[in-house]
Formats: structure tokens, sequence, C-alpha cells
């Protein structure tokens, strides 16, 4: 997809939330599409989660590293976490912020959206740590809900993800609602090899090995 007439600026979204447009190069999106379909053929491939009450969710996911299931992470490791996207959550981190703070992620979520799928609002709580998260869009567009810490309407702001774009929030930001209203299909570079969004998450756990 291109930026159009005019480039899409960086934006300071909320206090720690930080939007960085074609954060990724093209090269890049494309080995980690390559990756994210490798994994999935692995012994934990892509899945739609079921939820406490019976909800079953929209989107198919994975974890790389701590292995998570609602709504809490569990002590078993899946596919490891590799060390080049530990380093490339950190590089987000200097590209963000201006450092990285030690951010030691030991896992990501990776989510897909095909057409028809989002996600609800939601806070990620299941982590003791409060370092902030690092998400990669891979894919078609969408709308990404950043909402407020005390419920899941409004106030809110709505952003739109593009394929290579980065988003982090932590400090004053990391317990804020989140979600993912919509996507737009079709609207990925098709040389990206991907029908469909990827959506890929680093997070500290703070919870001991």
């Amino acid at each position: 997809m291109t930026e159009g007439l005019f480039p899409r600026e960086r934006a300071a979204v909320a206090p720690g939330a930080v939007h960085v447009p074609a954060w990724l190069p093209f090269a890049r999106q494309r080995e980690l599409v390559d990756a994210c379909r490798e994994w999935g053929r692995g012994p934990y491939p892509y899945r739609q989660t079921v939820l406490p009450g019976g909800g079953v969710m929209s989107v198919r996911s994975l974890a790389l590293g701590r292995q998570w299931v609602p709504y809490r992470y569990l002590d078993t490791v899946g596919v490891p976490l590799p060390e080049w996207l530990v380093a490339l959550g950190r590089e987000a981190l200097v590209e963000a912020y201006g450092a990285h703070g030690g951010f030691t992620p030991d896992t990501a979520l990776v989510n897909f959206y095909a057409p028809g799928a989002r996600m609800g609002m939601h806070q990620d709580r299941e982590e003791r740590s409060g370092a902030p998260v690092v998400s990669l869009s891979l894919g078609d567009r969408c709308v990404f809900r950043f909402g407020n810490e005390e419920n899941r309407g409004r106030p809110y702001q709505d952003v739109d993800l593009v394929s290579g774009d980065l988003f982090v929030f932590g400090g004053a930001s990391r317990w804020v609602h989140h979600g993912v209203p919509r996507v737009f299909p079709g609207t990925a570079d098709p040389a990206l090899g991907l029908a469909g969004r990827l959506n890929l998450t680093l997070r500290e756990t703070g919870l001991s090995v």
C-alpha cells in the first residue's frame, strides 16, 4: 500500500503511546510474514481461542515463548521466542522512546485477522510487568481503537494501522482498553503475499521462568 499524496506522520496518540507509520521496510515485512507462516506449521498452530464464557474469538492466534490462555500465562513454552524478534522489539522501543530500557520480552502473541475478524475492546492485564507493549502490523489496513483505562467506551481514538506500522504503548497508557473494530480486506500490497492482517505484540510477562 502506498503512502498516498501526503505521508503519514509519526504521532504521540497519548502519553506513552507512539505510532510510527511505515517503520518496517517492505523486505522486513516479507520476512516476518514468512516467519509467521512457518510458525503456524509447527506443533502450536493458529487457533481460535475459546473464552471462559463460551465465546470464540474471530481472530486466530499463536504464542511464541510463554503460552497464553484466557486470561493467564502458562509456565510452558511452545515455539521458542527467537532472539532476533527480541532484538527487533528493542529496536522498536528505541524508535518510539529513544531507549529500550532493558526490554526483555518473553512472549509474543501473533494474531491473524481473516476477512470479518475483529478484536473487542480489552486490557492487557495478564502481565505483571509494566513494560511497554510493542505492536507490529502486517497486511491489510485496520482501525485500531485506543481507549481509556476506566472502561471500554469513550473517550477513545481511532488510528489507522497499515502494513509496516509500529505502535508502542507503555507508561501512562500501558493499561488502557484497546481493540480492532474493523479490518479492510484487500488493502495490503499483493507483493507481500498475505491475504488478511497479522499483528505481532511483544510483551514482558514479569513471571518467573
